[in-house]
């Protein structure tokens, strides 16, 4: 008894430890303005709005991906800003995801979304079924959902690879490079051989970020990031952190949303936060099969901004599951909006909802 006591005092002094707790935001300033819950019982043309994982922005079109993987979709969607709030969300189209032809065997288990306005295509990515052999995969779609081509991956991101991604943990972060010629897309765990998941005690849990050529599909530069530990210690066994979206707003410069989940703590398990990441000077680490045996230099990171400060004058009080993160349009008083979205997981695990947040920001330089 007094082993184990003893072992739960060092853990509770070390959780947190490798945490980030300092903000510094001399490039990037965030601002909460407000959030908006959809009903949990929502419907639309016979789907239920749930599991919404990724969104973005448009020329006034929001557009929201589920991923629930027995029926894959995306919906359109309209939200109506006034004087620093969300006034109103309407869903108004669905669009469903199909694998014709080369794709009906893939699995479209899916995290993240981008809108090609030029092209009228979206670009979506699945985090596949690792447990299960089924690879992930950045896909392009037509208007009508169609998957139209499949970007190349390296062989560490499949499924039956050496490197063993870890279930759940594959593509979750999307963005569209800063030079649009290409997207960005990050993992939300590290690869078994890579590193370890984060803890919490320090860690060297690291994830690949990896640019892909918009034309080619083919990969073409990838950097490193470390991942925070775990902010609260678990009352139950679960515990997780990782990247659930990203966007590269200059050159080699990200806003990383990391979310983290301790069990038995409810609705309040969720730890969420923005950081700005600076991969100017990383190595290019796109060769490199596995990181455990390789040196190389990681992207250096700042806090921006920890919801937990703003927990209580949320809707529900709670910070739910955040995965989705846009730059919206541009506010009343000249400022650039960013709007996040929570997978709700459709309520399988305690009370989740369909959460938007509002947020200003302010880009320094």
């Amino acid at each position: 008894m007094k082993n184990s006591l003893f072992f739960c005092l060092v853990l509770l002094c070390l959780t947190g430890c490798g945490v980030t707790r300092t903000l510094k935001n001399d490039n990037v300033q965030l601002k909460f303005l407000d959030d908006f819950v959809l009903p949990a019982d929502l419907n639309f043309e016979n789907t239920r709005v749930g599991g919404l994982s990724g969104i973005d922005y448009k020329n006034g079109t929001y557009y929201l991906v589920s991923d629930q993987a027995s029926d894959p979709r995306i919906y359109k969607a309209n939200i109506q800003i006034e004087d620093s709030k969300i006034e109103k969300i309407e869903i108004n189209e669905l669009i469903k995801v199909t694998g014709k032809e080369n794709f009906s065997d893939k699995y479209f288990d899916l995290e993240a979304i981008r809108y090609d306005e030029l092209r009228d295509e979206y670009l979506i990515a699945s985090e596949g079924m690792i447990d299960s052999s089924r690879d992930p995969g950045i896909f392009r779609l037509n208007s009508l959902g169609e998957v139209i081509t499949e970007f190349n991956l390296p062989d560490y991101f499949k499924a039956k690879g050496q490197q063993k991604p870890r279930n759940n943990g594959v593509f979750e972060g999307l963005s569209e490079s800063f030079d649009q010629q290409g997207y960005w897309v990050a993992t939300e765990l590290p690869l078994e051989m890579d590193s370890s998941k984060p803890k919490v005690y320090p860690s060297k849990s690291h994830v690949r970020i990896t640019k892909f050529d918009k034309n080619t599909g083919e990969p073409v530069r990838q950097f490193i990031y470390q991942l925070d530990g775990i902010a609260k210690l678990p009352i139950n066994y679960f515990a997780v952190n990782g990247i659930t979206e990203i966007l590269e707003y200059a050159p080699d410069k990200f806003l990383i949303l990391e979310r983290a989940y301790s069990a038995g703590y409810g609705s309040h398990g969720n730890t969420v936060k923005i950081f700005e990441a600076d991969a100017t000077e990383a190595s290019n680490t796109l060769e490199m099969k596995n990181l455990r045996k390789s040196k190389y230099k990681k992207s250096t990171k700042n806090l921006l901004f920890n919801f937990k400060k703003v927990e209580k004058q949320l809707s529900d009080k709670i910070i739910d599951n955040i995965e989705g993160m846009t730059l919206g349009p541009v506010l009343e008083n000249g400022k650039r909006s960013l709007i996040l979205v929570s997978d709700n997981n459709f309520n399988s695990f305690a009370k989740q909802i369909n959460q938007f947040i509002l947020m200003e920001i302010n880009f320094q330089n």
